[in-house]
């Protein structure tokens, strides 16, 4: 593989730096190092208000307020803080929430958490392509619901939820809305008010900003919406979530959502139609393939499919220099199948042959008729060398294959 050159896809994992993102960042990673809760000399003040800048550009980008603005250290910390804040600050009214099966872990984890202290969790089940009816949402709402929470594109299978109908049934029950827009910020259009969105978490890292930085949004009118902090000190973030300001994120995050927001059209277009090209060359030249997630209804860079024949980490590990994931990275510790893959209906077989490929930004044509190549000549040489396929070609399946 020396001299090869390496080909990004995993674009759901992370995203590179932008230039004009580092270049924002540079000053306050030199000379302007001071602290934005410093408010008596010249260096807090350029701090505080390169904080406030971003917290606009950030509040523009989702069609808010600059003051619903809430930095945090990523999207993990926002989702805690919105489920645990709600959870808390409501739990007078009632002790229970509604999410999906499918949701990313940093979720699922918090509802677990709140369930061994007396919540009461509904995990509503998706169909085939990974969607919840909104029927079943409004039909699992109690007096005693305080919370939906719903990822709004998915990590692993690129799936969109019907965000808008469910901020609309959510609306009719007075119940909180909670997005998880980690992947679909900056990919597909957020308007939180024609939403009906209460609280959105969102991370720097996946549009081409820093990482460990996040931010989440807080509804201030229509209802507004109470959180009781999670992290407790010196009272920055209007006390909401205590902590020295990582002002270089910050200044970085401003200008990644500010970036997103003015290429979201044109770039959404330009990188769906890469990601389609890939799916017909990869399908057309090897058999066996399966489309995971909604055909049209997904994140534009997300690719997820399943090889017949051939094991997810061996492909990936014979692609030479494609980066591309055999599941959702912030799960890839685990050894057991996919939650999500599990909840689309999958066998065994299918999830563990399943590989995702992220496009972004930066991918060109040429790197997706590369990838396409490598990946195809990966598959036939891996089916070449397994008795299993060759089986599978006379017609005989073995069991558990």
């Amino acid at each position: 593989m020396e001299g090869m050159k390496r080909i990004y896809l995993d674009h759901h994992a992370t995203t590179p730096l932008d230039p004009a993102v580092l270049a924002a960042m540079m000053p306050y990673l030199t000379d302007r190092f001071g602290n934005a809760a410093s408010r008596s000399h010249a260096y807090g003040w350029e701090a505080e208000e390169a904080v406030e800048q971003a917290r606009v550009q950030v509040a523009r980008a989702i069609a808010a307020t600059e003051r619903e603005i809430v930095f945090t250290a990523g999207a993990t910390e926002s989702i805690n803080l919105a489920i645990m804040g709600v959870a808390e600050a409501y739990a007078e009214k009632g002790k229970h929430l509604v999410t999906l099966a499918t949701e990313h872990p940093a979720t699922l984890d918090t509802c677990k958490w709140l369930e061994g202290r007396g919540w009461r969790v509904t995990y509503l089940p998706v169909d085939r392509d990974g969607q919840v009816d909104p029927a079943a949402i409004e039909a699992a709402l109690t007096p005693e619901t305080v919370l939906v929470s719903v990822l709004h594109g998915n990590n692993e299978i690129g799936t969109l939820q019907p965000v808008s109908e469910i901020g609309q049934i959510a609306k009719r029950h007075g119940v909180l809305f909670h997005v998880d827009g980690a992947q679909a910020f900056g990919k597909v259009a957020l308007d939180v008010m024609e939403m009906g969105i209460d609280l959105l978490s969102l991370s720097a890292h996946k549009i081409y900003g820093p990482k460990g930085v996040g931010a989440l949004y807080l509804r201030r009118r229509d209802p507004r919406v109470k959180i009781a902090p999670q992290v407790h000190g010196g009272g920055q973030e209007r006390g909401l979530r205590s902590g020295t300001l990582n002002v270089p994120g910050i200044v970085g995050m401003g200008k990644a959502a500010e970036l997103a927001a003015a290429q979201m059209p044109s770039e959404a277009a330009r990188i769906g139609d890469l990601r389609d090209r890939l799916w017909m060359m990869l399908s057309e030249a090897l058999p066996g393939l399966k489309l995971n997630g909604h055909r049209q209804l997904r994140l534009p860079g997300n690719l997820h499919i399943s090889v017949d024949g051939v094991r997810a980490d061996d492909l990936i590990t014979n692609m030479k220099g494609v980066a591309a994931s055999a599941g959702s990275a912030c799960a890839s510790a685990s050894l057991t199948v996919s939650h999500v893959l599990r909840a689309i209906g999958l066998t065994d077989d299918e999830a563990v042959s399943s590989v995702r490929f992220g496009l972004g930004r930066f991918t060109s044509e040429h790197e997706i008729e590369e990838a396409a190549r490598r990946t195809i000549e990966a598959v036939n040489a891996l089916r070449d060398a397994s008795p299993v396929w060759a089986l599978r070609q006379a017609g005989i399946r073995l069991p558990g294959t």
